[in-house]
Formats: structure tokens, C-alpha cells, sequence
């Protein structure tokens, strides 16, 4: 007997939730951001945010909460009511880096959320000072090679993914090149342009408008695959150096226990979003690639990521600071 009532409990509660879904939304959803107004992070979001007003016709509010290099956002989320009305733009750099380079955070990154849905990956280019006389990756690795120490490499800080996605490409082509962290990517991009450090990986959108005018070189993307914002670009693992990959991503993901009725019904409208057209040209325009795919694959991408990155951190021996 008390099988049957806990069967029919857990049935109710079901039929509940079902319900729940499909009446959803039926007031505004926060949308948090945990980087301040402009950057990629909000760009993706108001992108996306602004359609799902459109499909839901209930406002998605771009809630921008920086801080804490994410932490701040992150944590105001995993707080949040389990309800489908709070949603994270989630990050490789909060989510990932963070939680494996300060185990004091106050959010832990797979209990504290469920993962929705891969809004888009970002390869990182390799790009070198015209200067340098290498014009491909074994080119530079040969340099770099003949050369131990004489190359030096711009980063945007200690633990920053131009840091560890450099370590990993030197740990796998044997090779040492002086890296120096700068505050923030724009700087060391001056200085790239300037010849004062002589490589460095960053995202796309600030080095595309110097590669095209010819003030740097790009050699190669960091992703599995090429990107369709620069598909003549090769990858680092078809230029020489074979199982590269780093990527960043944004993804969105809820508080944990939020209904998986809601998750599905989420998923669906933004895996719709990201198939039109003009999403689709305005992200690759932005030097991202759409994703889409289900919160399955987002949580099985989520833990496989965490895993290497923990290795490529121990390799930089990168630490908080």
C-alpha cells in the first residue's frame, strides 16, 4: 500500500511540474550575466534574451552582475529560486577555471546548477607579430625550438584562458616560450602590435581587424574545428600539431532542482533560436560558432572540460591570485 501512494505521490507531482512547463513563462525571467554590459557574455545573452521575449512574450531581462571575475553572478544564481525564472549565461572562465583554481568558492559548479543547453563555442587564434619569421605553426614551433626562451607570449593574466590555452600548445609541442601576463587582453595586444612580445592567443573579435589590416598574423584557431568566422584559418591539430583543442563556451544553465519539464522546454526554444539564419550570421560575425544540443551533452561536455582543464592548469601551474 505504501508503494502504491508513493507512486502515486511521485505521478501528481509529475503532472504537476507538466503543467508548470507548459503554462511557463508566465511572468519575466532574469537572464544574469556575471560580466559587466558590453563584452561577449552580454552581447550572446541580449542576443539570445531578446528572442525569447519575442517566442514567450514575457520579458527576459539581461540582469548584469560582474564581479569577482564571475564569482559575483555566479553565486547570486546558484542562490536563486529553482523555478525556471533565473537563468545563467555560464562560462567556461566561472564555471570552470574558477571552481578548479579556488576550491573556497561559494557555489559549487555541478551541485549548485543544471546545465540547459551550449549556446556557442569560441576558438581562441593564434596570432603572431608579423616580424617573427614563421608563417605557420611548425614554422613557429621550429623557431621556438632553435630558439628556447627567445620568444616571449602575451596573456591576459595568471589562469585566463590565452594562459592555460598557450601552456597546453607548449606542453604538447615541446617548447618554452616567456609568458607575460598582462592585466587584461587589450594591453598585450598593443604591445603584440608593437613587437614587444612576439605571440599570443585571444579571442577573435580584437585581433580580426589587425590580422586584415596585416599588423599581426594569424596562424592557426585553437578549436577541434575550424571556425566559420575565419574558415580559411586552419586548426592548431591539422597545422602540426595533432590532439590540440581549447575552446571557450557559453552555455546557459539553471538552479539545480529546477523541473526538467522547464529545462526541456528552455532548451527547445533557444536550440530554435540558434538555428536561424540571422542568429546564426550574427554570432559568426562576432567570431563565435552556434551550438545548440541538449542539457545532456551540456553536462557531459561540462565534466569532460573540467577534466582538462584541471590537467592543463597543473601543467601552467597556474595559481589564483
Amino acid at each position: 500500500m505504501k508503494t502504491i501512494l508513493r507512486l502515486c505521490v511521485l505521478m501528481g507531482l509529475g503532472l504537476c511540474h507538466l503543467a508548470f512547463a507548459q503554462s511557463y513563462p508566465t511572468k519575466s525571467v532574469r537572464f544574469i550575466v556575471t560580466y559587466a554590459p558590453g563584452g561577449g557574455t552580454d552581447t550572446v545573452a541580449r542576443m539570445i534574451g531578446q528572442k525569447l521575449t519575442e517566442a514567450w512574450g514575457q520579458q527576459v531581462i539581461v540582469d548584469n552582475r560582474g564581479g569577482g571575475g564571475g564569482v559575483v553572478g555566479t553565486e547570486i544564481a546558484a542562490q536563486a529560486a529553482p523555478d525556471g525564472y533565473t537563468l545563467l549565461l555560464g562560462s567556461q572562465g566561472g564555471l570552470v577555471i574558477n571552481p578548479l583554481m579556488n576550491s573556497k568558492l561559494p557555489y559549487d559548479p555541478f551541485s549548485d546548477f543544471a546545465p540547459v543547453v551550449m549556446l556557442t563555442t569560441n576558438s581562441l587564434l593564434l596570432v603572431i607579430n608579423p616580424a617573427v619569421p614563421a608563417t605557420s605553426v611548425k614554422e613557429m614551433i621550429a623557431l621556438a625550438k632553435t630558439s628556447p626562451g627567445k620568444l616571449n607570449y602575451a596573456s591576459a593574466g595568471e589562469g585566463t584562458p590565452s594562459h592555460l590555452a598557450m601552456e597546453l600548445f607548449q606542453s604538447m609541442a615541446g617548447i618554452n616560450n616567456v609568458h607575460v601576463p598582462y592585466r587584461g587582453a587589450g594591453l598585450g595586444v598593443i604591445d603584440l602590435i608593437a613587437g614587444r612580445v612576439q605571440l599570443t592567443f585571444n579571442p577573435m573579435p580584437p585581433l580580426l581587424p589587425h590580422v586584415k589590416s596585416g599588423k599581426l598574423r594569424a596562424l592557426a584557431v585553437s578549436g577541434v574545428s575550424r571556425s566559420a568566422a575565419v574558415p580559411e584559418v586552419p586548426t592548431i591539430a591539422e597545422s602540426g600539431l595533432p590532439g590540440y583543442g581549447y575552446a571557450l563556451w557559453y552555455a546557459i544553465f539553471v538552479p539545480a532542482k529546477t523541473p526538467k519539464a522547464i529545462i526541456q522546454k528552455i532548451n527547445a526554444q533557444v536550440v530554435s533560436i540558434l538555428g536561424q539564419p540571422e542568429i546564426k550570421q550574427r554570432l559568426i560575425a562576432q567570431g563565435t560558432d552556434p551550438h545548440g544540443g541538449s542539457p545532456d551533452a551540456l553536462g557531459r561536455f561540462f565534466k569532460e572540460d573540467t577534466e582538462r582543464l584541471r590537467k592543463t592548469i597543473k601543467i601552467a601551474g597556474a595559481k589564483a591570485n
